[in-house]
């Protein structure tokens, strides 16, 4: 006999079997916490003891499922709203203290005269000199029109300065920037998924198309980690006609399984559209980029997106908490999930594997496109991205870059227009000098790699017969600041300009400034300039094309897991 419980089929014995080992399980943890925190030999934080085994279940699950306690409740309305009470900056542990990381344009704290690379001393009577990012997030934020004082230490100056600031509602626009690109090609950047997400999208488009006559359009996805689907729906809504399916999700409760569909007239529905997306571009991002590839509207162009078919919804916890908690997957029009990692089968040591590509079907656009499951969206136009060196890596994260911009900023009171903005040679040669009198060093993978390879070596007796490879390559492989600048002095230049140009002119003034020289975006804007190209690129196979195609799945045919509900954050 079966007992239908949930949209599963499970015998009576097993769902009694699963009950009983949930008591079970839940008797021995309480038992264990009033054990451990009676007779430890030393004090316990009870809070913080259990806080870390509920971190540790629920990362065994996989990242995205969390617990979320009433204090750190303004961070998920932060994400699904983008909204919330403060100066509207962003800071930075450093050391033993706290300092202004970037300020937002046209927030209390730009406003104030607050800048990057100010130290926070106190806030009103509160001593912060010593304090964390989060206790100082905390005073920070508040109640709208509230105002206080802050106490802040601006390098290069000797005496602190104090600073009155009036918090307001603070709204993080997701779209950060629009323009119009070689005259009639619109370019909106969306940096994030919120349930303001499409009217900032759809007041971009109409302002590009009305005002500025734009003939094509790009929608930059790039380094968007998602959000709300139902924000996706809607911005998916705008391109293509009422009525089509979206993206649908499914999950162990098949009460709770939906689909999503077109249910507003379009904007546009034959505007060519390219999609920029890379290995930043998830959750939400995939879902626009992915069913407007499944539904033949838009070419994507960048590299394979980050591959997150899971989604996730909140549910209530005692004492005002929330649980985030993946429910399912989503499927997009084809019938394809593009969940990349496979948290359900870990290999022995816990890691995570992909799913290989052998385990992947084809699916198909409505057109007939062949498309692959199970490794996020794959562009139909490939761009790759130049690697990053090592040394980027540390003159940022080190602060060598901060504090040179910093400097900087005291040295030019403004600079030209983004447009116009350029690091000139002898700016590059002041970073370097100043990379050199701040002895900035990093470490180098290689070095790491090749000192390994020289035990094992000599383990095995290969450095007795010749050394001499091994010296040439360590002194290659050495860092050199003076020679590694000069090998990257074009990368060096281009984090140089972003930082500069975000000091001025904020988060928009840098995303301007990184367009300068994007091979993703130039490919996008040739392909849209060619005509033929976009139709042929977005048309039916050749007969020929498919029938080579074998072992595919027919359209709408879903495999893979199960999915769900709103969320995906």
């Amino acid at each position: 006999m079966l007992l239908f419980l949930l949209g599963t089929a499970l015998p009576i014995q097993a769902q009694k079997d699963n009950r009983f080992e949930v008591s079970k399980q839940l008797d021995i943890f309480n038992a264990l916490v009033k054990e451990m925190e009676m007779f430890y030999v030393d004090t316990i934080d009870v809070d913080k003891t259990v806080r870390r085994g509920v971190d540790a279940m629920l990362g065994g699950l996989d990242p995205y499922t969390e617990y979320i306690p009433e204090q750190d409740m303004g961070d998920l309305k932060l994400i699904t709203t983008g909204e919330y009470g403060g100066v509207g900056a962003y800071i930075r542990q450093r050391d033993e203290g706290v300092i202004i990381a970037e300020p937002f344009e046209g927030m209390p704290a730009a406003l104030a005269g607050l800048r990057a690379g100010d130290r926070i001393l106190a806030i009103d009577t509160a001593d912060v000199e010593k304090a964390t990012s989060d206790e100082v997030s905390n005073l920070l934020k508040g109640v709208p029109n509230t105002k206080m004082k802050l106490k802040i230490q601006r390098p290069g100056e000797k005496k602190a300065r104090t600073v009155d600031v009036t918090r307001k509602q603070i709204l993080v626009n997701q779209v950060t920037y629009y323009g119009v690109r070689n005259n009639d090609v619109g370019y909106i950047y969306l940096s994030g998924f919120t349930d303001k997400s499409a009217q900032e999208v759809k007041a971009a488009f109409e302002d590009l198309r009305t005002n500025h006559q734009i003939k094509s359009l790009v929608l930059d996805l790039r380094n968007n980690g998602g959000g709300l689907l139902e924000s996706a729906v809607q911005i998916v809504n705008m391109f293509v006609p009422k009525g089509l399916e979206v993206v649908s999700t499914k999950g162990k409760i098949s009460q709770w399984d939906r689909t999503y569909r077109t249910s507003n007239e379009p904007l546009d529905t034959v505007m060519p559209i390219a999609v920029l997306i890379n290995g930043g571009s998830a959750s939400a991002a995939e879902i626009v980029s992915g069913a407007l590839q499944d539904l033949d509207r838009a070419v994507l162009v960048g590299q394979r997106s980050f591959g997150k078919g899971l989604v996730q919804s909140t549910r209530d916890l005692p004492y005002n908490g929330n649980l985030k908690i993946t429910m399912g997957k989503y499927y997009i029009p084809s019938g394809r999930c593009i969940q990349q990692l496979d948290y359900s089968h870990r290999n022995p040591d816990g890691s995570v594997g992909n799913i290989p590509d052998s385990l992947t079907s084809v699916f198909y656009t409505s057109k007939g496109r062949p498309v692959r499951d199970g490794g996020g969206v794959r562009p139909e136009f490939e761009v790759e991205e130049p690697k990053t060196p090592t040394m980027m890596f540390y003159l940022v994260n080190d602060y060598v870059l901060f504090d040179f911009v910093t400097d900087y900023v005291q040295k030019h009171k403004t600079i030209p227009p983004v447009d116009e903005f350029k690091v000139t040679d002898d700016d590059f040669e002041a970073f370097k000098a100043y990379a050199k009198e701040k002895n900035f060093s990093y470490d180098r993978q290689s070095e790491k790699i090749l000192k390994n390879l020289k035990d094992v070596a000599e383990f095995e007796g290969y450095m007795d017969s010749d050394s001499t490879m091994f010296k040439e390559l360590e002194s290659k492989l050495t860092p050199d600041i003076e020679r590694d600048f000069d090998r990257f002095k074009d990368q060096v230049k281009k984090i140089m300009a972003s930082e500069i140009v975000k000091r001025y002119y904020y988060q928009k003034g840098a995303l301007i400034e990184s367009l300068k020289d994007d091979a993703v975006l130039d490919k996008a804007l040739e392909v849209l300039s060619n005509p033929v190209l976009m139709e042929e690129t977005l048309s039916s196979p050749k007969e020929s094309e498919s029938e080579a195609v074998k072992g595919t799945t027919k359209p709408g045919n879903r495999k893979g897991g199960l999915a769900f509900l709103s969320l995906p954050i």
